[in-house]
Parts: structure tokens; sequence; C-alpha cells
């Protein structure tokens, strides 16, 4: 009894997350608000007593989209924090953790970064905390980096800011089989800003390990990356 119902949870589960995907592609390319119900439930091929028993209203199916992308990137920031690296070397994973994640799921990133409005009461306070908690990571790094003597003085959390930036709107060109993979790009946005914010930024120093010369390498997150659909918008690197 207790195998059929493991089971029948799985492969609940497997639809509902099949339902989220989709439904990010249609709120991507249509809106939140200008996205009905009716139209979600004809994208899933469902009826909508069958949409809400896997998802619930639609503002739920909204905050399903936003926890797929704020698990991911919190995962890669645990990856990044465990790995044992000097602070500049952190930073560089854990861009390249967020790089995979907007190359994976660009969709659910759109929505991510502009139907976070739509959410209300609870849920908005709810994505605020968790948005803060992965801002907070960020500028850890950059503290851990000023207390080692890799970076200089700086604002860490007007520098996060400036790194969120960066590599959140890549989603806006990354393609994928573009012109340039997440692997060279996550080292590019690392040696930039790496080099940027270095105590020494002009010379090779045992604290940085960065030369004018030099690229930052980073390694790839752990798990398969899984290509997202291509997007209608703005042309592709």
């Amino acid at each position: 009894m207790t195998e059929v119902i493991v089971r029948r949870s799985a492969k609940w589960e497997l639809r509902r997350q099949a339902i989220i995907d989709t439904s990010a592609r249609v709120f991507a390319q249509r809106g939140f608000h200008g996205t009905s119900t009716a139209e979600l439930c004809e994208a899933n091929q469902v009826g909508k007593g069958a949409l809400y028993y896997y998802i619930g209203s639609k503002e739920q199916l909204l905050v399903a989209i936003h926890d797929r992308v704020m698990d991911e990137v919190m995962v890669g920031a645990d990856r990044a924090a465990s790995s044992g690296g000097t602070p500049p070397e952190q930073l560089a994973q854990l861009g390249a953790e967020l790089l995979y994640v907007i190359h994976r799921y660009p969709d659910h990133v759109w929505v991510f970064l502009h139907e976070f409005p739509a959410l209300t009461g609870e849920n908005a306070e709810t994505f605020r905390r968790r948005r803060r908690d992965y801002e907070i990571r960020v500028e850890e790094i950059f503290e851990a980096g000023q207390r080692s003597g890799h970076f200089r003085d700086i604002d860490p959390p007007m520098a996060a800011k400036a790194w969120l930036g960066m590599h959140n709107y890549t989603y806006l060109w990354l393609r994928p089989g573009g012109r340039v993979g997440v692997p060279d790009l996550a080292a590019q946005y690392a040696d930039i800003f790496v080099r940027g914010i270095s105590a020494t930024p002009s010379t090779t120093t045992a604290a940085t390990g960065v030369s004018p010369t030099d690229t930052v390498s980073v390694p790839p997150p752990a798990g398969p990356a899984r290509t997202g659909p291509k997007k209608r918008r703005q042309g592709a690197a």
C-alpha cells in the first residue's frame, strides 16, 4: 500500500512540475496579468479543476515559479560557501551557479524579475525575505574578501547589487548554443568583477592571485544542466 502511495505521489509531483514549467513559458510570453486561467489550462492541456488540484490559485502558480528560481540559486550559494575557496574563488563559483540557473530556466527568471509585484500579502513577504537572504550571501563574500585582504574597501551591499545586476540581466541575451557559453561567460564576469574590486588590481599578489593577463576559472555546478527553451526576445549571443 505504501509503495502505491509513493509512486502516485511521485507521478503527481512530476505533473505539477511540468505545469509550473509550461506556465512559466506562458507568463514570460504574455505576462502574469495578461494570462487567463483558461489560457493556462489550454497550454497545460488540463481542466480548471485539475489545474487547481496540482497548483491551487493562479498566484500560487506564480509563487511556485519564484520558488523554483530561489531554490536553485540558494543551492548554488550553499555549494559556493562549502567549496572552501578564497573569497574571489567563491564569488566566481557563485556567479557560475547563478548563470547556470539563468541558462536552464530563462522563462522562470523572466517571470521572477518582472512579475514579483503581482505577489501579495504573505507571498510577497516570503519572496522579499528569500531574495534578501541571497543578497546577504553575496554581501558576506565581499565582507570576507575585505577581511582577508583580497578586496579593497567597498560597500558590500552596493557591490552585491552591482554584481547581481551584471548577472541577472544576462537572461535578456544568453541563448543555448549561442556564441558565448555559460562557463566562458562566468569566467569573464568573474575576471571583470574580481579584478575591479581587487585590493591590488594592477599587479599579481599572493592575496589575489590575479594579474592583468590572468582570467578567473570557475568550476561547473554539480548536476546536469537542463537546457531551457529559446526566448523570442532580443538577439542571441
